[in-house]
Order: structure tokens, then C-alpha cells, then sequence
């Protein structure tokens, strides 16, 4: 940890030492210790203070040597060069190597050197801030806090988070709408080496067709009537970072075609330019789409998929997710409450069973809606199953209306019916009129 308010004064002259220790001193906050060689400091960088004077001519060491050392070990401590040289070349040479400033030893020595120590506070403050900031950043986006869940499904998912954090992979996540794919996306992003730069996402359904080509790479003055600048595009914006394109499964056959051929030369070229522009981006896409049927179909390219594929990370729809439902809806009631100043609200166990009998067309993203009107409508510190409003767009059984194989529908009669009556293999056996080790085979086979 840096000792904040904490100056290492090194100066073999005593006297001119002792000058600036006490003009420093001036300042109560200011902790000031002073070494007289090149050893003693290497032997107490590790107290790591918040700025650190060094006279260019030691007895035991060169200036330029500590300085590169310094720079080395604890790149993050200011140094301040003070010299009786009066030499341009030896000035540019040590700010090229990272020196903070470097002052000349003259009448205004002291002053210079009082308002660049305040300099150094205002950066270390803000550096404070930042780590700050990185540290609820980080908070933010752990894994359990981005998806709340104890399901086996959501279980695989932190596993496949997890692993895509720790590498470079591109990453395809595929799940309904309001899945929570960006939540999804963001947490990789923010716990993988890329962490401090830039997460840029960009929404490929909701850009018109004919500005896409212009977003993504980006495009010089003059290179169509409103172009009055430069602009970079996201994957210039996303270097060193990660890109999210999100509804990959809307882009046009054209686009395709050169979003895989950015993707194959890590370049890009700007609208209405001709030059070349390196690019280091890790790619993330999201679909709602099965991407392999599309490329069946012929609606997107076979060589772009595999090239977009990398870990498959499949987030799971709400009604797939069992006793998650009742968690998710306490933790957005007690959300709800908290940022609303509202007393403390119970979920009762007529509401939780109401929410764990319906199909959540619209995932998370409805399940918050629906509680937070709950949260409004109910009284007495209790949420009722009347407080319950379900008001999808979606008719209830939904899925009946999807192209899928009689066996994927019989698979989602039967996984309704078990959240519906909490893994009562027999009850739901009797409901639907199966047998109960047609069940338990589904359940064995890990299809419900």
C-alpha cells in the first residue's frame, strides 16, 4: 500500500537537503524522509512513497541507473529529477525514461518543486479513485453477481465464464431475449486480462443496414456529405479490449463478409480511406439465433461461424431454471425496496409458487418487471399471489408456436410440469398420463 503523504528527499549535499526537507515540511500532511545514496533508497523503495527527489549525481550511483531501477520495480512512483545540470540532453533523456519532472537547482528550485509535489497529490488522488472505482468495477461484475442462481444450468455457466475469462477465446453466448447475454459478456470481459480497456457493444439489430460498415470500422473527413471528421469505429475503440457484437445473427451476407475479413487480418480500414489500421480486439457475440441452422439455411456464413464460434456459453431460459425464479425475485424485491426507500417486503408462498408456475417468455427482464409492480401494488409487507400481474406479450405456452421436434416439445411439457409441482416425478406422471421412467430417464439424461 502507498503511503499517501509519505516523500523520499535523495541528497547527497546535506545542507541542500535539509532545505528542501524543510520547505516540504512546510506542508503538516508531509511526511518527509531523506537518504544521502543510491543504496539507502533501493533498500526502503518498498515503503513506496508518494514521490521520491533524486539528485542526478550520487556518490555510489548514477541517477539515470536508480531511475531506470525505480521505473522497473515501482513504475507507479513519481520521480522528480533535481539537478545542478543545466543540460537539454540529459533533461529529455531521463523524461523520456520516465521521469516525473526534472528541475534545475537554481533561486526557484523550492517553488518549482513545492507546486509539482501538488501535482503529484492531485494524480494520486485520482489514482486512488480509479483503483477505487476498479475495485467496485470488479465487485460489480463477479460472476455470482451478474446471474444469481444455484441451478445445475447456471452452475455450467459460471464453470464456462470462468473459463473464458482465463483465456483469449472468442466467446458466442446464445440465449432467449432477456437472458441477460451483455450482463453475461461484460463479467468475461471485466475478469479477463483485458479488464482495463475499453468493453465497447455494439447492437447489431439496431443500427440501419447502410450505416453499419461506417460504425464498426469507422470513417475519414469528407467520406460522405455529413462526414465533417474523423471518426474511429468500435473495433478501433475496442484495441486491447473486448467487442461485444450482440444479435450477430441480424448482419447482412455483405457485412458478414468483411467483419470476417477484419476478424482474419486484425485490420481495418476507415469509410473513405486507404489506411491500414492494426487492431488487437477479443471478439464476444450474442444471438438469440441458432447460428448453425441459419448457415443450414444460407442466411449466414459458414466460415464466419466457425470463426465467431470459440466457447459456446448457452444461458439457459428462466422456466429452465427452477427454484432460481423465487431466488431472483427476492433479490430484485430487496432491490426494488432498497433503491426505492420502501419498508422491508416478504415474498409469500402463494406468490412464489404463482411465479414458479409460469413460463417467463420474456426471462429475466420480465421476472424484474413483474416484482417491482409487485412491490408497488402490495400492502401489509407481503407479497401476495394477487400482487402478481403477469402481462406478457406472449401467450402462456408460447413454445407451442416454435418450429422444434415433437421430442424438444414433449421435453418442455415435461420440465414445466416438474417446476410447476416441485420434482413430483409421480404427480406429474399422473398429470400427463407417462410413465413415471419416461421421467426419470428425461431427468437422467439431463433433458428436464
Amino acid at each position: 500500500m502507498e503511503n499517501s503523504q509519505t516523500i523520499f528527499i535523495v541528497e547527497d549535499d546535506a545542507f541542500y537537503g535539509a532545505m528542501l526537507e524543510y520547505h516540504l515540511s512546510l506542508n503538516p500532511e508531509h511526511s518527509i524522509q531523506r537518504f544521502e545514496n543510491g543504496k539507502s533508497l533501493m533498500d526502503n523503495l518498498y515503503k513506496k512513497p508518494m514521490a521520491i527527489t533524486l539528485d542526478y549525481s550520487l556518490p555510489d550511483m548514477d541517477g539515470e541507473v536508480i531511475l531506470k531501477k525505480i521505473r522497473q520495480d515501482y513504475p507507479e512512483i513519481p520521480v522528480i529529477v533535481i539537478s545542478g545540470q543545466e543540460d537539454i540532453a540529459t533533461a529529455v533523456q531521463l523524461l523520456k525514461l520516465g521521469a516525473y519532472d526534472y528541475i534545475v537547482k537554481d533561486e526557484n528550485t523550492k517553488e518549482r518543486l513545492w507546486n509539482v509535489i501538488i501535482k503529484v497529490k492531485e494524480n494520486h488522488k485520482l489514482r486512488q479513485e480509479i483503483s477505487v472505482l476498479r475495485e467496485e468495477v470488479r465487485e460489480k461484475y463477479e460472476f455470482s453477481n451478474v446471474i444469481k442462481g444455484n441451478s445445475p444450468s447456471i452452475q455450467r455457466v459460471f464453470s464456462l465464464m470462468e473459463k473464458a475469462s482465463n483465456s483469449q477465446i472468442n466467446v458466442s453466448i446464445y440465449g432467449e431475449t432477456g437472458t441477460g447475454k451483455e450482463l453475461v459478456a461484460k463479467a468475461i470481459h471485466h475478469n479477463s486480462a483485458r479488464s482495463k480497456k475499453a468493453f465497447v457493444a455494439v447492437n447489431m439489430a439496431a443500427i440501419p443496414r447502410e450505416l453499419v460498415e461506417s460504425e464498426l470500422f469507422g470513417y475519414e473527413k469528407g467520406a460522405f456529405t455529413v462526414a465533417q471528421n474523423r471518426r474511429i469505429g468500435k473495433f478501433e475503440e475496442a484495441t486491447g479490449g473486448t467487442l461485444f457484437l450482440d444479435e450477430i445473427g441480424e448482419m447482412d451476407p455483405t457485412m458478414q463478409a468483411k467483419i470476417l475479413r477484419v476478424l482474419q487480418e486484425q485490420e481495418v480500414v476507415r469509410v473513405g480511406g486507404n489506411q491500414v489500421v492494426k487492431i488487437d480486439v477479443r471478439i464476444i457475440v450474442a444471438t438469440h439465433r441458432n447460428l448453425a441452422e441459419e448457415v443450414q439455411k444460407g442466411n449466414f456464413r459458414e466460415d464466419l461461424y466457425y470463426r465467431l464460434l470459440g466457447l459456446n456459453l448457452q444461458l439457459p431460459p428462466l422456466r429452465d431454471r427452477g427454484n432460481d425464479i423465487v431466488l431472483l425475485a427476492k433479490y430484485f424485491i430487496e432491490e426494488f425496496t432498497k433503491r426505492n426507500r420502501l419498508p422491508k417486503l416478504q415474498l409469500s408462498q402463494e406468490a412464489a409458487q404463482k411465479l414458479m408456475g409460469y413460463s417467463f417468455p420474456g426471462n429475466i427482464r420480465e421476472l424484474k418487471a413483474i416484482v417491482e409492480l409487485s412491490c408497488v401494488m402490495a400492502l401489509d409487507g407481503i407479497i401476495t399471489d394477487e400482487d402478481i400481474t403477469f402481462n406478457s406479450i406472449k401467450p402462456e405456452g408460447a413454445f407451442l408456436l416454435e418450429e422444434i421436434t415433437l421430442r424438444e416439445y414433449t421435453r418442455k411439457i415435461v420440465s414445466h410440469f416438474l417446476k410447476k409441482y416441485d420434482g413430483d416425478v409421480l404427480l406429474v406422471a399422473e398429470k400427463l398420463d407417462v410413465g413415471k421412467s419416461t421421467i426419470y430417464n428425461m431427468i437422467k439424461n439431463g433433458e428436464v
